[in-house]
């Protein structure tokens, strides 16, 4: 948990954006939101965020939802009870139309639209996060800058090569003070580096701390702007870059307990179908970039109740074994070889089967002799015996697989598959 902050009586609410629809990750997103998508097995992307806040200390979250929001509602009203005797919760707030008739326009508006949110919890500080990034980070560190830097914005950012700044939106720091925001770019193909690195930027994360009252204003006077597309990173932070009231929180300094050397600073967004898979071949090396294991910060998340996992069979090519790679409650590796990759829940992989370098969401059936390489399968997929998947791109298009240009293969919830 967060070592105890100066501030810790601060009032705190935190608001999680959790209404993406996630385009670029279909067919995983075909029938979830985003932040509900599976990750690392046993996890949603949304256990992230919000581990990160209740370890932060903050136990007043609303969860902001859209889009197809069935399977993210359900997963955090089972899984995130906290106790109501201190007044303690995270709740899902859909889109209600309380202003309009309007479904949320983007991020501030979002926000706008549930300011009744923020006027029954009465905070001083509100803190405002994405729900599909994969990190740790201490919240009660970032609020503490804020409240000393006296501004009433502050945005979290971290540093990437100045090589990438066209994929970011880039914070530029004033030189005679690097905790200010100078201005703030979105995807610049020009930037200055920063003071101390030349060859680095600030990019940001997606994450806000910000003074009530300043929020408060900022949105509503967005929702005013015909020509605003109401969105935090886009228009709000601007704005208060705008008015010299924006900060920034260098991510490299969040003190998370557990920490080591190697995934400290660790920031991943899983936001197109090639990073998240790049996210999970990160966590099945022998000494994973992104550590799961850091139980002084841990990762929250549903427990089923599944019985351990299994392997059987052990002579002459029929071996049941998984190495470098994650495997989850309730699989039963039967006779098969796994590699590299990570098995979801209930994922069942049968005699002479091989899979290779991939990720198996939940219940996922692979018969025998099938072979299974460089592959995303959702939910419910059954693999059919002596199938082949990435092993002949042509075939799998022409089976209706989804391949990026990288070689990444996806199969959708319950798709069929044929030989």
């Amino acid at each position: 948990m967060a070592r105890r902050s100066p501030y810790s009586n601060r009032k705190v609410l935190a608001i999680v954006l959790a209404g993406g629809e996630g385009k670029r990750l279909m067919p995983l997103t075909a029938d979830r939101a985003k932040p509900a998508v599976p990750f690392a097995g046993i996890y949603r992307l949304i256990d992230f965020a919000l581990s990160n806040i209740v370890n932060s200390g903050y136990l007043q979250v609303v969860v902001l939802t859209q889009y197809k929001s069935h399977s993210l509602d359900a997963h955090v009203t089972k899984t995130w009870r906290m106790s109501t005797l201190l007044g303690n919760y995270v709740t899902t707030v859909p889109a209600q139309q309380r202003v309009d008739k309007n479904w949320f326009l983007g991020s501030a508006d979002a926000i706008y639209q549930s300011l009744n949110l923020i006027d029954d919890a009465k905070p001083e500080i509100v803190v405002v996060v994405g729900a599909d990034h994969v990190y740790r980070m201490d919240f009660s560190d970032m609020v503490e800058r804020h409240i000393e830097s006296g501004a009433g914005c502050t945005v979290a950012a971290i540093r990437q090569p100045i090589s990438l700044a066209d994929q970011f939106g880039v914070i530029e720091v004033d030189d005679s003070d690097p905790t200010k925001i100078a201005a703030f770019l979105e995807k610049p193909t020009e930037t200055k580096g920063l003071p101390d690195s030349p060859h680095e930027i600030l990019a940001s994360m997606g994450n806000y701390v910000f003074t009530t009252d300043a929020l408060i204003d900022a949105v509503t006077r967005d929702r005013d702007n015909d020509e605003s597309k109401h969105d935090m990173g886009g228009n709000i932070v601007p704005d208060f870059v705008s008015r010299s009231d924006a900060a920034v929180y260098d991510f490299k300094d969040t003190p998370v307990p557990g920490a080591t050397d190697r995934d400290r600073g660790y920031w991943r967004d899983v936001g197109t179908i090639d990073s998240y898979y790049d996210a999970h071949m990160d966590l099945v090396s022998i000494h994973p970039v992104f550590n799961l294991y850091n139980y002084e910060w841990p990762i929250y998340t549903q427990h089923q109740g599944y019985p351990p996992a299994k392997f059987v069979h052990g002579s002459g090519d029929r071996i049941g074994e998984a190495l470098n790679s994650a495997v989850s409650p309730g699989v039963v590796v039967s006779g098969a070889h796994i590699y590299a990759s990570v098995l979801s829940p209930l994922v069942h992989v049968h005699s002479y089967a091989s899979v290779q370098g991939s990720v198996i969401l939940d219940g996922v059936q692979v018969h025998r002799h099938a072979q299974i390489r460089r592959a995303i399968i959702d939910k419910n997929v059954v693999v059919p015996e002596g199938a082949q998947i990435g092993l002949d791109h042509d075939h799998d298009v022409a089976r209706g697989f989804h391949v990026t240009d990288t070689g990444i293969v996806v199969i959708g919830k319950g798709q069929t598959v044929v030989r």
